[in-house]
């Protein structure tokens, strides 16, 4: 009898500890400059980089859920507050993050509206609809300076027609998969925040790219939606983004190697340190280190 009340003692610790193991972190206590609905209300950057330095601490916290929860205006404050950190090199999961406060679903056919005979094939189509069955990353390749992304489905390109043939696919982890869309990799001014440099993923001349396959690569390319990328580092292993089409802001999306990310988290949070590959700016970047800040 003592022998089972021993088991079931131990098999409710274990479960209590698990619950415990299970819950989820608290999210980041990250302030925010107030501001209004009206475009004139927003705040200015270099205030918010000023007054509302974010501690090395908090950014270890922050998660792709924790930014999934926050509107537009929050997500550029968080990103006006980053700097470009080192051009990744290797694989990164993606997930898209759309701008809260808008019109609920966006569709393709809306954003890519300059666009007439693209606009016309992607009619109907939402990009989170998109984005969950085509999408699932980026892989840099840092020393040839190009990105490609990973992409796993191509059922829906396929039914509209954008796609010729059966693409190549690429070696990836061991696993044959699609490595499409190919883009230039380099620094360069943020089409948010001017005052310093972001990671520009370009895809305008993705046709100059070796391994660049017409069908349906040619989609994010000059002759297609014209998209350019911008990322900024939020801590070792996980990135934070900015899509544009021609120009024109579409959406927020995230970049996260849980590898990098578990080797560089406690060194960034203690010192707060690290390479950057692109200008930061002439304001100076405050990263409270829990080593005193």
């Amino acid at each position: 009898m003592k022998a089972l009340t021993a088991v079931v003692a131990l098999s409710v610790a274990a479960s209590l500890g698990l619950v415990a193991c299970s819950k989820e972190a608290p999210p980041p206590a990250i302030p925010f400059a107030p501001w209004d609905k009206g475009y004139a209300s927003k705040p200015d950057f270099a205030q918010v980089d000023y007054k509302y330095p974010i501690p090395t601490a908090e950014l270890a916290k922050i998660t792709p859920d924790y930014l999934a929860t926050l509107d537009q205006e929050q997500l550029d404050q968080i990103y006006a507050r980053l700097t470009a950190g080192p051009i990744p090199d290797g694989a990164f999961d993606g997930r898209i993050l759309l701008p809260r406060g808008g019109s609920g679903k966006f569709r393709l056919a809306e954003i890519a509206g300059g666009f007439a005979g693209t606009a016309l094939q992607l009619k109907g189509l939402a990009l989170e609809d998109v984005g969950e069955s085509l999408w699932r990353g980026k892989v840099f390749y840092r020393n040839e300076r190009v990105l490609r992304n990973r992409i796993e489905d191509l059922s829906v390109l396929k039914k509209l027609g954008l796609v010729q043939g059966e693409p190549k696919k690429m070696d990836f982890h061991g696993k044959e998969t699609w490595l499409l869309f190919p883009a230039k990799l380099y620094c360069g001014q943020s089409l948010l925040d001017a005052r310093r440099e972001s990671i520009v993923i370009d895809y305008f001349f993705t046709d100059e790219i070796p391994g660049y396959q017409e069908s349906p690569d040619f989609l994010a390319g000059r002759r297609g939606l014209r998209v350019r990328d911008e990322i900024r580092m939020v801590r070792p292993g996980l990135y934070l983004g900015r899509a544009y089409l021609d120009r024109g802001f579409a959406l927020n999306f995230t970049l996260y190697n849980k590898e990098m990310d578990e080797q560089g988290r406690d060194a960034f949070v203690k010192t707060g340190q690290v390479q950057e590959d692109c200008w930061p700016g002439t304001q100076q970047h405050k990263a409270l280190a829990a080593a005193g800040g």
